[in-house]
Parts: structure tokens; C-alpha cells; sequence
């Protein structure tokens, strides 16, 4: 989760776990945070999103503590990034803006689950953005190899999370369970997501960001409003933009590609529910 919304959920008095695999800035977020926040509790834990391995030892550390899950946020990513290979042997982009959030979600369900109750839902919240509607989904080549475009690559991970999200609330809707899922757009916020651009690209950003782009703490905002609204009670599958529900790309609503997708990720990381 982002340095800065994480700041604001521990304003409002949350007990809250950055999860990241950079251990020196995640830190210094928690220092930060505690200096200014002095309701919540806040502390670091390691993650790296890219390797299932670790996405499992932070699962069980994380279940070992007994503390209740009410709120997941997946906010982790990458953009534009050269072709590279997690671990595991996932393009970087679908493994790690995906599939880890993808494993991450479904292994902490239960515990969302029984941290719920019917007047009081468990939430999770999934980060993706406005690139998902360029995106497009090739079940038979989900890793990019036949051939790879970074922004194609970006494109298909961010459909991919809305795909996810609708395809998990129609299950959690079906059984009944007491955790919402849904996935918002912080919109362009003016972040290092950037940092991959070419260098004319980064010239040319600069003062249209200033102009056009949202501060981190504006980007905050529709994800801080999905976790914790009254108005969002009870309420999942939205397709979150600016705090008001929006219209997602007509393929993200497929029911059997979202079906295809969740089974094909269950196989990819070795998760045996459905």
C-alpha cells in the first residue's frame, strides 16, 4: 500500500501493515507516519510480490500475529518496465502487478472472512488503472513471449486486476461472504511509476504533470474512500474513478473470460480453491 494512504488510514485511527519489498523506505514511511499519525498504529512488513515464495512466508507471518484482517489493499506495481522475468518465470508486469496480488488475496480470504461480520464487511480493494481499457487478454500467451510491448504488458496486468475483482465478488456475493471487493482508479498521480519512461518522454512529463496529473495525496483518495465509506457497506463489484462509480472497458465485464482468467492464475501459482 502507498506511503500516502496508508498515512490517511492511520490518521483515522486504523492499525495499519505497509507490506513492500524495499525494507529502508518502508521504514522510513512507518517513522514518518508515527510523527505525524498518533491515533493508528502503523509498522513494516516484507513482501516482494514478484516471487510466490514470499508471498506465502508473508501470508503465514502475518497469520502467526492473530491480529484480523479488515481492510486488503493492493497497490503494488510496476510500469513500462524493459522485459524481465520474475522468479517464478512470469513477465514482470502480469507477476507482479497480478498474479502476487492474485495469490496474496485468495490465501488472506479466510481471515478476511471471519474478520467480517454482516453489519461490518471485510474490504479489498484493488488498485488499477485507466490503461486497463487499451488492455487486451491473451489466454494463450498471458506472459507476453510471442511479443512483448511494456505498455502492452502494463495494459493487460491492470485488466487483468478488474477481471479479478469482478470475478471475486461474484463469489463472494454467491456464498454469502462477509468481505467486499472492488477496484478503483487513483487516476495519472505524479509518482516513480514514471521512472521507466524514456528520457524525452520524462523531459516532456514534467511540466504537463504539473498541470494535469494528481498529487499522491488526490491519488489516495478513491482508494481511502473504497476501504472505509459508509456508503460502500455491503457494496461490491464497482469500478471505482474520482470517488464515483464508472463505467470499466466492456470486455472487463465477461463473466466466462473472467472465469478462464481465475482458473488459468489458480493453475499458474499453485492455489487449489476456485
Amino acid at each position: 500500500m502507498g506511503y500516502e494512504t496508508s498515512r490517511r488510514l492511520a490518521s483515522l485511527g486504523m492499525h495499519v501493515i505497509i507490506a513492500g519489498n524495499e525494507e529502508e523506505e518502508g521504514l522510513a514511511a512507518v517513522r514518518k507516519i508515527q510523527q505525524e499519525a498518533t491515533e493508528g498504529k502503523v509498522e513494516f512488513m516484507y513482501l516482494d510480490l514478484a516471487s510466490m515464495k514470499s508471498v506465502r512466508r508473508f501470508v503465514h507471518r502475518f497469520e502467526s500475529r492473530g491480529l484480523p484482517l479488515h481492510v486488503l489493499i493492493n497497490n503494488a506495481g510496476v510500469m513500462l518496465v524493459p522485459e524481465r522475468l520474475t522468479e517464478d518465470g512470469f513477465e514482470l508486469h502480469f507477476g507482479l502487478n497480478y498474479l502476487g496480488h492474485f495469490l496474496l488475496t485468495n490465501l488472506l480470504l479466510d481471515l478476511l472472512k471471519t474478520s467480517g461480520s454482516s453489519i461490518s464487511c471485510s474490504r479489498v480493494v484493488t488498485v488499477t488503472s485507466a490503461t486497463h481499457y487499451g488492455g487486451c487478454l491473451d489466454l494463450s500467451d498471458l506472459q507476453g513471449r510471442s511479443c512483448y510491448c511494456p505498455h502492452g504488458a502494463y495494459s493487460q496486468s491492470k485488466l487483468a486486476l478488474v477481471l479479478f475483482t469482478y470475478h471475486l465478488q461474484r463469489c463472494l456475493q454467491a456464498r454469502g461472504d462477509a468481505v467486499t471487493a472492488n477496484a478503483v482508479d487513483p487516476g495519472m498521480v505524479d509518482t516513480a511509476l514514471y521512472e521507466n519512461l524514456c528520457r524525452p518522454a520524462k523531459l516532456a512529463k514534467r511540466p504537463v504533470a504539473k498541470l494535469l496529473f494528481r498529487t499522491p495525496t488526490e491519488g489516495a483518495s478513491t482508494a481511502i474512500y473504497a476501504a472505509v465509506s459508509p456508503e460502500l457497506e455491503g457494496v461490491g463489484g464497482l469500478y471505482l474513478y474520482n470517488g464515483r462509480k464508472t463505467e470499466s472497458s466492456a470486455i472487463s465485464y465477461d463473466e466466462r473470460l473472467q472465469t478462464q482468467l481465475w482458473m488459468k492464475s489458480c493453475a499458474l501459482v499453485g492455489f487449489q480453491k476456485a
